[in-house]
């Protein structure tokens, strides 16, 4: 696993390696990088229950993501660089404060949900609030996350993902595997599930899915699965159905408006109230004038998780209204007066203790060690839609051969996308809109 020592890289090199976003939704990492800008945040936070993938490559790669966020820092013209962890890791702090950078300092952060929330970081580590609706880069910081800083490092494009596995499995880890490997394969790896029947969750207990097939591939946002036991309260959540939702929530809702106390982006400032997209439910004529504000929901899954005392589904609820709101192209009034944050703020933050204990995860193990694991899967199966903007297009036929690292996929230099490389050596197969197969030989 080669690294780039000189500080040579550009954003062309960057966009052409195809780094994205690897705590988030993928957005193209070159994209962000439009100097000047005052600060360079590195987010180390991880505040997902059970995933330990960030702070495993702060403790084995912290020398490397220290350089990364110095080469970045330059390249954007920053005035410092910030690594945002949490507080509760002393060993990993004490280890890399001695070897900081000029204009590189640690933030001590906070052990709540969702401290990960590039919102929520920023406010933390500048006291700035960013617009609604609007990105770190109109307060004059970019984010990134602490796997993306060591992909930048990397001398080579990004062709494996880091990611925990953990839950009902019987050897919780995190591992480094070819990007479009199965789930199935990483689950193995760990020892396979610790319980029968089980489901898995990707992404996290808060902003994960369920997974339906096993045989999903693993991709430049994989972050982490989880596996539950088939009755846990966490995957009947995770099933209910949007019709469900809305009839539940339109004859349970006694309107407490803890869903809105408690909301992360409401405690900004922003003017989002998960209660009145619950209230809409049972209204059609002022429906869209009361749910405008569900635009800004960052569907961190804390009022419905957390927050509703009668366990319904404000989330999934303002997820239907954006989605509803975007397809009536109805935005939130650009001229409406911007709100400051809430005095409250601190006193509202959600422990992870409290996650752990509601949502019945302290009968697992809470560790994810670093794996050395080298993987050799028979086949992977490359997604062409892993990051933010426009898919990337084949640029293989059915039978080449191919290297790892080398690019089969490609976006147009005028669009937001990166390339994707093959993750394995060898022949392609099937190829499609929406993936490349590559068997090995």
């Amino acid at each position: 696993m080669g690294f780039a020592r000189m500080n040579n890289g550009t954003i062309a090199e960057i966009r052409a390696k195809g780094v994205v976003g690897a705590g988030g939704a993928g957005f193209p990492t070159y994209a962000k990088l439009k100097p000047p800008i005052e600060i360079l945040i590195v987010n180390g936070a991880e505040c997902e229950p059970l995933l330990h993938k960030d702070k495993e490559l702060l403790k084995h790669y912290g020398k490397i993501i220290l350089e990364g966020m110095v080469r970045l820092r330059d390249l954007v013209k920053a005035q410092e660089a910030v690594l945002g962890i949490k507080e509760k890791y002393h060993d990993i702090i004490e280890e890399l404060t001695p070897i900081l950078p000029d204009r590189v300092r640690i933030q001590p952060l906070g052990d709540f949900y969702p401290a990960g929330d590039e919102f929520i970081l920023v406010y933390d580590v500048t006291g700035k609030v960013i617009p609604r609706g609007g990105l770190p880069l109109h307060v004059g910081a970019v984010v990134s996350n602490v796997e993306t800083v060591l992909n930048v490092m990397r001398d080579r494009p990004v062709t494996h993902k880091y990611f925990t596995v953990g839950g009902a499995v019987r050897e919780p880890q995190t591992l480094r595997a070819p990007i479009g490997m199965s789930f199935r394969e990483a689950i193995e790896a760990c020892g396979g599930p610790a319980c029968e029947p089980f489901a898995v969750l990707a992404g996290g207990v808060m902003m994960g899915r369920l997974v339906r097939d096993m045989e999903e591939p693993i991709t430049k946002t994989t972050g982490g699965l989880l596996l539950f036991p088939q009755d846990h309260p966490l995957i009947a959540k995770y099933s209910r159905d949007a019709s469900a939702i809305k009839r539940i929530g339109k004859s349970a809702c006694d309107q407490c408006t803890f869903c809105t106390e408690l909301c992360p982006r409401y405690l900004l400032g922003h003017p989002i109230e998960p209660h009145k997209a619950m209230r809409a439910l049972g209204f059609s004529h002022e429906k869209l004038s009361l749910v405008i504000g569900t635009q800004f929901c960052c569907e961190c899954n804390l009022c419905t998780m957390i927050a509703c005392p009668e366990d319904l589904d404000p989330k999934n609820v303002c997820v239907m209204n954006k989605r509803e709101l975007r397809e009536q192209k109805m935005t939130y009034p650009a001229e409406a007066p911007s709100r400051s944050a809430h005095p409250l703020l601190e006193g509202r933050r959600t422990p992870i203790s409290r996650l752990f204990k509601k949502l019945g995860l302290t009968q697992f193990v809470n560790r994810g060690p670093l794996s050395e694991k080298e993987f050799t899967p028979e086949k992977v199966v490359i997604p062409l839609k892993q990051h933010v903007g426009v898919p990337a297009k084949p640029t293989v036929s059915p039978g080449a051969r191919v290297q790892e690292g080398d690019i089969i996929a490609d976006v147009a230099e005028k669009d937001l996308g990166v390339p994707i490389h093959a993750s394995i050596s060898g022949v392609v197969g099937n190829v499609c809109d929406a993936s490349i197969e590559i068997r090995r030989g």
